[in-house]
């Protein structure tokens, strides 16, 4: 099976990641083409991975199957009537990594009648470690799926939705989810600082914790509750310290920060659409 051609608009870290990914999936790296109107970061990019670089964003799309945006929403209109003539014409699958830009949007400013994945990574992705969202228009066909898929796979989890406006949902959750958890770690390491810990002692033991933590989660095939539960001896110290967190009612905590995150996620989204 011959390999996509595949178009990245924009080489900053999100697009970059994506590169990396895909060739260290084994997609062939001269099938793969760039463009970036910051030449540092597209030169970095050809330089790094050996991937074709093109004079401008319709240079790029010319003989691709697939389009990826890996670009900013402010620039997002812009790109896209740079690109919609040539989009209307060879109908490209397009993947969307721009935050709060809706299909809707995406498809009025490409012509109409095109192939349109939203996606929604989190920063983790820049490791090989993301958690992305995606939501297909009616136009993407069963291999276009596999194959937006297997691109946002390249830099960890994939996961489709039905519904697009549980994007806002996503970008609560995952988007801005690395943010919770470095908080909870900070908030352990300078509690263990306070109570003696050497400072270093005290951030090796949480981050290790954390990423065991995590590993048990993902390995074990047990649920959060039956794992928290394993570790929870009755009258022992972890009961003690998660009866403190319950009482402060640490779940309506993180109801009410993710329903704040997601309304300003829509908020935000419409703000680009105005």
């Amino acid at each position: 099976m011959t390999s996509p051609v595949i178009a990245m608009i924009g080489t900053g870290n999100m697009g970059t990641s994506l590169i990396g990914g895909l060739i260290k999936n084994g997609h062939p790296s001269d099938k793969i083409v760039a463009f970036d109107h910051d030449q540092k970061n597209l030169n970095h990019a050809k330089q790094s991975f050996a991937i074709q670089a093109a004079a401008n964003n319709v240079a790029a799309i010319s003989a691709a199957d697939v389009v990826v945006l890996a670009v900013k929403p402010n620039a997002f209109s812009t790109v896209a009537k740079e690109l919609k003539a040539t989009v209307s014409s060879r109908k490209p699958l397009i993947i969307s990594i721009a935050a709060g830009v809706r299909e809707a949007s995406i498809q009025e400013l490409l012509g109409g009648g095109v192939a349109i994945v939203r996606t929604m990574p989190n920063t983790p992705a820049l490791i090989g470690c993301g958690a992305t969202a995606l939501y297909a228009n009616s136009f993407v066909s069963r291999e276009q799926r596999v194959l937006a898929e297997s691109i946002m796979g390249a830099v960890g989890v994939a996961v489709w939705l039905a519904d697009e406006s549980l994007m806002d949902v996503v970008t609560a959750l995952s988007g801005s989810g690395p943010a919770y958890f470095f908080l909870v770690m900070e908030a352990l390491q300078n509690a263990a600082e306070q109570m003696g810990l050497p400072a270093e002692t005290a951030r090796l033991l949480t981050l290790q914790t954390a990423l065991g933590a995590t590993r048990m989660a993902i390995e074990s095939g047990k649920s959060l509750v039956e794992l928290r539960r394993l570790v929870t001896s009755p009258g022992g110290t972890t009961e003690k310290a998660i009866s403190v967190l319950e009482e402060h009612n640490i779940h309506e905590i993180f109801r009410k920060a993710l329903q704040s995150a997601k309304l300003q996620s829509e908020e935000l989204a419409k703000m680009i659409h105005k």
